[in-house]
């Protein structure tokens, strides 16, 4: 049986020539990039080549970028570095309710430390700045439903007051431009496996200037930022994987989620996309179909060789339904008959239509199999 992926948000398979960088770079470069002879400088070399290629990316400088293990990492040393090295003696942040766990657990970590953390809808973000407010954190693109944050408009208020503002850009890097400077962020995460190259492996935009506490103790690596030998290969990985991205606009893709869109809505009745309206990244949509437990479709269409998420990959297992799709207003009932379809550059249009007879396959079935569901 043939198998087609469409978890992309999940991860990424790791692309041909990411592999090629990658390969080369285990074999040959193997020294530790804080040696000063022939092998260590070879290794840092490398490193900083990446650090150039990731800083291209976002439009930034390469001292600005920290390599650190992924993007909850890069998330947790925004959140927490920031607030921790403030000065203040009050001190507030600002959130909203349809983050990623990195960034939620991070601000629940700061409640317990004595920090209150105002968590708004996206459109509130920017009434919630208090006097005490030290960052604001709003993701730019969402990892369920794909759509995009005003992240400019908000970090342009949150200037003005004073405030830093960090963005988690996990699942918009290498799928739509992004300009740190035109942003006017002051933190900035991405992710590798998002975007192509391997697991453990991401970085951290830092604008010069914003000062930050480190959340690991050790060396003097990334400028003090984050202590422990660096990861060259995942590095070299990340920067050829930015490379590609700036070289091959993610074109194409909106017009395969929008078929796929079209297809499952006119296949299927009693369904709806959740987002839809709102400005997304081209690769991603969700679909509610009412009736269906989310989870049963998963397993359903990944039986017919189509894999699919439900929501977060992180989430994968919780009891409680989505909590992004709670906040935007849907039930917990339609949260959970929700699923998330994310492409990629290997996904073309026979596997788009072969992905769209399955789900109506299986939501048939399924409907047929349930006792809440009412044609």
């Amino acid at each position: 049986m043939d198998r087609f992926y469409f978890d992309h948000n999940a991860t990424t398979p790791v692309s041909p020539e990411v592999l090629e960088a990658l390969s080369g770079v285990l074999g040959e470069v193997y020294g530790n990039a804080s040696s000063i002879h022939h092998y260590g400088q070879a290794a840092k070399q490398r490193l900083e080549q990446a650090r150039r290629e990731v800083a291209a990316l976002l439009n930034a400088d390469a001292g600005e970028i920290v390599f650190v293990s992924g993007g909850t990492e890069a998330d947790n040393l925004a959140v927490l570095g920031v607030v921790r090295a403030s000065g203040k003696p009050r001190k507030h942040v600002v959130t909203t309710a349809i983050e990623h766990p990195a960034v939620l657990n991070a601000c629940a970590q700061l409640e317990r430390e004595g920090v209150e953390v105002s968590y708004a809808a996206p459109d509130q973000v920017l009434r919630a700045i208090r006097p005490e407010t030290v960052l604001v954190s709003v993701m730019h693109a969402n990892n369920e439903l794909g759509t995009l944050q005003p992240v400019a408009e908000i970090a342009r208020i949150a200037r003005q007051a004073g405030v830093l503002m960090h963005s988690d850009g996990v699942q918009a890097a290498g799928r739509i431009g992004v300009d740190v400077k035109a942003l006017g962020v002051d933190l900035y995460s991405i992710s590798g496996h998002k975007m192509y190259a391997p697991k453990g492996i991401g970085a951290l935009y830092v604008r010069k200037g914003v000062e930050l506490a480190p959340l690991m103790y050790g060396g003097h690596h990334e400028r003090g930022l984050r202590a422990g030998t660096e990861n060259v290969p995942g590095a070299v990985g990340l920067g050829r994987a930015a490379a590609w991205a700036r070289e091959n606009p993610a074109t194409g893709l909106a017009a395969l989620r929008d078929r796929l869109e079209r297809g499952i809505l006119e296949r299927v009745p009693d369904t709806a996309v959740n987002g839809t309206g709102a400005p997304r990244v081209p690769n991603t949509t969700n679909i509610r179909f009412d009736g269906i437990d989310g989870e049963a479709m998963a397993i359903a269409l990944d039986l017919r060789g189509f894999a699919v998420s439900g929501g977060a990959a992180c989430s994968s297992g919780a009891v409680e339904p989505s909590h992004v799709l709670t906040a935007i207003g849907l039930t917990k009932e339609q949260a959970r008959s929700s699923l998330r379809f994310s492409l990629g550059r290997g996904n073309d249009q026979s596997q788009v239509d072969a992905l769209i007879e399955a789900v109506a396959a299986a939501a048939a079935h399924l409907r047929r199999l349930s006792p809440t569901y009412h044609a």
